[in-house]
């Protein structure tokens, strides 16, 4: 059952996302008044379709690895009787109406992954606690008084939960003069202080002001124990959430890294621990539990991270989703031109094997990774489609346009040479995704 999650939730991956583009099309075209023959989702043989009172014929295909909206073509002989009243044919439009239809896909897709973000963000996550490992001496933290590893709580009076809460409220005080205000648990002594870190005209003018490391910030996982399961080896030593690590056989740790490393080298055994818990240094002895991974035997303790649940309210979701999706657009963008240049490596590329894992381990692990995948994949299939390659919807722009321009089509010649050059690049694209897919499996 496992093994047949992976084709279902691929399936239901793509065609949300297929639908989705497809339907920007279609939305489109019916503004503009073009008589719209077919809506499909995938390619082939209909496995289901239906015909609506406009004459539009949609249908759910074989073939599922994409869609498309046919609309009606009057230099094609067999359509030129399907035209109905008050409905023109696509050539017929003005280039402007073309350049929307085309890029009503992408745009779809951009929109349905900044909904994605906005209901994942109020559903809310589980993210690690903001800590800081000890600030440099001369940094302006340290001088305010944190000088030794801490758990941050607060910015300017008003709760955090996470290092992008801290960044949103530190970028709130860009160019300003006063105080920053910074609640924070010391672990080595477990008191609540409040540090004044004092700013002056603080970065004002900075084009990439980095208002997290100029304070001296040093974010990290420190070994700080946040859940306790039931019954388990942690439990059965009487160790606590909030207990801090510092010691585990012969050696000083502080980060969380390190106290796994620690456990998982121990299966079975006896592992003294040290321990700060409310300011008092202790020391328990505890005896991992044992475990298969892959061909190897570790040790756990039943202890996860110190975490914190963030959400987000209604207010905020939609501005959250599109600033999630303008962030992911940017980094894909990014290591689109890497890849360009050779920065990134082509083995990089997945193809439908892989993105097939992708969609069904993240099924499997919750909705919230699913739909994350989702999101993520909309908008890399947004970015594909608007590239200016001839049968992309970036080609179909770049024609139209020219025409606008020019006041005339471009040539019959150019185009059919230049939807060749983009079969043969998008074909060659998925051929190497592919092959990547193979080489990773095997």
């Amino acid at each position: 059952m496992d093994f047949l999650s992976y084709p279902l939730a691929f399936l239901v991956l793509l065609g949300i996302l297929v639908t989705f583009h497809e339907f920007g099309h279609y939305l489109i075209a019916r503004l503009s008044g073009v008589q719209v023959l077919k809506f499909s989702v995938g390619f082939g043989k209909p496995l289901w379709s239906r015909v609506d009172k406009r004459g539009t014929e949609f249908a759910v295909a074989m073939i599922p690895f994409g869609g498309y909206v046919r609309m009606l073509d009057d230099r094609d002989p067999e359509q030129a009787s399907l035209q109905r009243p008050n409905q023109v044919a696509y050539m017929d439009l003005h280039p402007k109406w073309r350049i929307a239809i085309a890029l009503g896909g992408p745009v779809a897709n951009f929109i349905l992954a900044v909904l994605v973000f906005a209901v994942l963000a109020v559903a809310g996550k589980y993210v690690p606690a903001p800590m800081v490992a000890s600030p440099a001496d001369d940094s302006p933290l340290a001088q305010a008084g944190i000088t030794a590893p801490a758990e941050i709580l607060g910015i300017d009076g008003s709760e955090i939960s996470s290092w992008q809460e801290i960044g949103f409220a530190l970028t709130r005080r860009l160019g300003e003069t006063g105080e920053v205000l910074i609640t924070f648990r010391d672990l080595a002594t477990d008191r609540e202080m409040v540090a004044e870190v004092p700013i002056a005209a603080w970065h004002d003018g900075a084009r990439e002001p980095d208002v997290i490391g100029s304070l001296g910030f040093v974010p990290t996982a420190l070994s700080v124990l946040g859940q306790i399961v039931a019954d388990s080896p942690a439990e059965d030593a009487a160790l606590k959430a909030g207990d801090w690590v510092v010691r585990a056989g012969d050696q000083e740790i502080s980060h969380w890294s390190e106290l796994v490393s620690a456990i998982e080298k121990s299966p079975g055994q006896a592992l003294p621990l040290e321990y700060m818990r409310n300011g008092v240094r202790q020391q328990a002895v505890v005896y991992p539990g044992v475990r298969e991974r892959g061909d190897e035997t570790v040790g756990f303790l039943g202890v996860g991270a110190t975490q914190r649940f963030v959400t987000t309210s209604l207010l905020g979701a939609i501005p959250h989703g599109v600033a999630e999706t303008y962030d992911k657009t940017a980094l894909t963008l990014m290591i689109l031109k890497k890849m360009v240049v050779g920065d990134v490596s082509v083995k990089n590329l997945s193809g439908p094997l892989s993105i097939a894992q992708v969609a069904g381990d993240s099924a499997q692990y919750g909705w919230r990774q699913f739909f994350g995948i989702l999101a993520f994949l909309s908008i890399s299939l947004g970015v594909l489609n608007l590239l200016p390659i001839p049968i992309l919807d970036g080609g179909h722009v770049i024609f139209s346009s020219w025409e606008w321009i020019r006041g005339e089509p471009v040539s019959e010649r150019v185009q059919v040479v230049g939807v060749q050059i983009g079969l043969m690049l998008v074909g060659g694209l998925f051929i190497l995704a592919t092959y990547n897919d193979v080489l990773r499996l095997f």
